[in-house]
């Protein structure tokens, strides 16, 4: 049974695998442009999309790869893979905020600033591009009293390095704070765009609207839509790695969407920190079971994917460490309260140190990729509730009577069939089996085993201990 389903599951592996890779290089026409829509927060799953739109574009000579960019911000690791494909890239990249009432924000902004061609619809903003924390939102500019620090003035004003904001008192904070800045700064200057909003907008979380924007000189065009946009950038010049200039002739080509396929869906779904947590938690769930109940086999198998499963994700976002150990440490503590009874002082610890955990568990603040407190004191208290629950089934197995095997013979009762010529048998669960006593017995006598002697059982007449259990 095992061997069918591991070859089933193969089998549907390797059509998965081959699916995908048809629709990742399915022909299109040359000359065309590709969209691709990077909606929600930018993880892995949107680096992964976007990569797959390079290639696609690659494979068929598209003219141009346009992002229609709605997002509130995304991981550092996944917007830095982004952007190194984008300068990379011998296509050129068109990022258009869109539709109406979208954002690019954060990281969203950092992709504008490196794309060849940055757009937005009307009723669109970009900008709050300063780095957060698990501690905070970014660069603090209150000095210890609580005041505001007022702006240089006079000759401090005129010294003061533009642009270089004032100092939050965390080193870390400001570490973060002036490698972004320094990233845009130098993404603004490769695309002669503004560069000294892009650091407002990182050290002062500074944000500008679709008409703001392009009279400022941080985007090139405003567009209702891609067809509009197509039409107002035809004829426009880029500049491709190496230095090499291209026109752009994209006011009649047609466009190829990019939809996500099943490996984006399912790196979207386990690149979320409380899905991964999730898996983890089932996997920890499926190994203990199968360790407390060895045989069955489903659990465990179940189990150690599910594990993986979550470390592959926790490797792709910015987790904690500290928090996955206080989340280990909690279902521990949980367990043993469910087998060491301590009046609930393990259970209650293993909860606390559970939500802690959790709560710990990602560096960042950014909307989409944070574990909220509902979500993991409901998850703790399901998982003390499961845990309890299997410990008392434990419990309540343990103290039942054996019903097979040695330990099963000893206190049963049978009767003698043969006494005689130094040998004596008796009649025990329809066996015969090959008995000793400490006095002679008769056939038809009733007698009680006290123990086993390899295949002979040691036993004693019942008229001897009326508390023998009767016979079976």
């Amino acid at each position: 049974m095992c061997r069918r389903l591991a070859t089933i599951l193969f089998v549907c592996g390797g059509l998965l695998m081959a699916f995908n890779q048809l629709q990742a290089t399915a022909p299109l026409e040359r000359g065309k442009v590709i969209a691709v829509a990077v909606e929600g927060p930018v993880g892995p799953a949107t680096a992964d999309l976007v990569g797959r739109a390079l290639a696609a574009a690659e494979a068929s000579d598209a003219a141009l790869v346009v992002l229609e960019m709605d997002t509130p911000g995304g991981l550092d690791s996944s917007m830095r893979l982004i952007i190194k494909r984008i300068l990379a890239s011998p296509i050129p990249f068109a990022t258009y905020v869109s539709p109406e009432g979208a954002r690019a924000a954060s990281a969203g902004t950092f992709i504008l600033y490196a794309s060849h061609i940055a757009a937005m619809a009307p009723a669109t903003n970009l900008g709050a591009a300063s780095p957060v924390t698990i501690g905070g939102s970014g660069p603090d500019t209150k000095p210890a009293g609580g005041e505001k620090k007022p702006p240089p003035a006079g000759d401090e004003a005129d010294t003061a390095p533009k642009g270089s904001g004032i100092s939050s008192g965390d080193t870390m904070t400001d570490k973060l704070t002036n490698d972004a800045a320094a990233y845009i700064r130098g993404l603004a200057q490769l695309r002669n765009r503004n560069s000294d909003f892009a650091e407002r907008a990182v050290r002062d979380a500074a944000s500008l609207s679709a008409s703001e924007a392009l009279a400022a000189g941080v985007i090139d065009v405003v567009a209702r839509d891609l067809d509009d946009l197509l039409a107002r950038i035809d004829g426009m010049e880029v500049r491709l790695e190496g230095g090499r200039l291209l026109t752009l002739a994209t006011a009649n080509s047609g466009v190829e969407r990019i939809s996500p396929n099943w490996r984006h869906q399912f790196l979207a779904l386990i690149s979320n920190p409380q899905i991964a947590l999730v898996l983890m938690m089932i996997g920890i769930y499926g190994l203990f079971f199968e360790f407390t109940t060895p045989g069955f086999g489903v659990p465990g198998v179940a189990g150690l994917i599910c594990l993986l499963m979550a470390l592959y994700s926790f490797q792709m976002l910015p987790v904690n460490w500290a928090g996955v150990a206080l989340i280990v440490l909690g279902v521990v503590l949980m367990a043993a309260e469910a087998f060491f009874p301590s009046f609930g002082v393990l259970g209650i610890g293993g909860v606390i140190a559970f939500v802690v955990g959790g709560l710990f568990l990602v560096d960042s603040d950014v909307p989409g990729l944070e574990v909220s407190l509902p979500f993991m004191i409901s998850l703790g208290v399901a998982s003390a509730l499961l845990l309890f629950a299997i410990g008392v089934l434990a419990l309540r197995a343990r103290r039942q009577l054996v019903v097979s095997g040695r330990e099963e013979m000893i206190g049963a009762t049978g009767i003698v069939t043969h006494a005689g010529d130094g040998d004596a048998y008796a009649l025990l669960h329809g066996e015969n089996w090959r008995i000793s006593a400490a006095r002679p017995l008769a056939p038809g006598e009733q007698v009680r085993v006290l123990g086993m002697d390899g295949l002979t059982l040691r036993v004693e007449p019942v008229s001897d201990n009326p508390s023998a259990r009767s016979p079976t």
